[in-house]
């Protein structure tokens, strides 16, 4: 019986997946046949040097336009994304935190959350959030681009958490930030796992990833070269040296 339980479990889908996606900027051929899966509350970090593709592929995960994904198949909880528009795989639980953070100018930091739960479906409380970033809520009523860098992918982050996400996509969180923020930022990451959210994370800063994720997927040229464990990656220089100059 054992045996058969297992047998059904091992060929249980993937929460989300990527079956080989291809997408284009314009003429230019950037995601090259790049498949992966991550389970349910996992933390997958997507590396590679410049200009492997990770950003690229995070976008066409979301399902933006550009690049364009023109094949392929993007599953999340059984719902076929490679069928949708952007705005309706946001729908149903996908969120891309981008690199920029995209604050919206003119709005306080209460006002660019409230925003994000005009419409349903609605995930975390304000008062969720600014427990989860108290700093935050110390400066709810202040405009969110005056915020430091920190504090704009805090804000980033929450304002993705108000929405009812199950996939939650982060491109770049520690760019340009302190030490001590990315370590704020990592527990932060860490509480998310603990509520079941599933993110993948484009980092450059390849070891801090590495330290919160499950698993890690490593591009090169818009190619997967390796598909393991984050700590194999830890673990093994020659890979580090080649694919991530660390």
């Amino acid at each position: 019986m054992s045996d058969t339980n297992n047998a059904s479990a091992s060929a249980k889908p993937a929460y989300f997946r990527a079956n080989n996606i291809h997408a284009y900027y314009g003429e230019s051929y950037i995601v090259q046949g790049i498949s992966l899966e991550v389970q349910e509350g996992e933390i997958l970090a997507l590396l590679g040097r410049n200009g492997a593709g990770k950003t690229s592929t995070l976008r066409a995960l979301a399902r933006l336009d550009d690049p364009m994904l023109t094949q392929g198949e993007v599953w999340l909880d059984g719902h076929p994304l490679h069928e949708m528009k952007a705005y309706q795989a946001a729908q149903l639980g996908l969120s891309l935190v981008p690199e920029d953070r995209r604050i919206i100018q003119g709005l306080t930091v209460e006002e660019n959350i409230q925003l994000a739960q005009i419409e349903k479906p609605i995930g975390w409380s304000i008062e969720r959030i600014y427990e989860l970033f108290p700093r935050l809520g110390e400066r709810r009523k202040q405009e969110g681009t005056t915020l430091s860098g920190g504090e704009q992918q805090m804000l980033a982050i929450g304002r993705a958490l108000a929405r009812d996400i199950k996939l939650l996509l982060l491109d770049e969180p520690y760019e340009g930030l302190a030490p001590v923020i990315v370590q704020e930022i990592e527990k932060t990451l860490q509480k998310i796992r603990e509520e079941g959210i599933t993110t993948i994370i484009v980092e450059q800063n390849a070891v801090a990833a590495l330290k919160i994720a499950d698993r890690a997927v490593i591009l090169d040229t818009g190619n997967v070269v390796f598909d393991g464990t984050a700590k194999e990656v830890l673990d093994n220089e020659d890979l580090r040296h080649k694919y991530l100059a660390i």
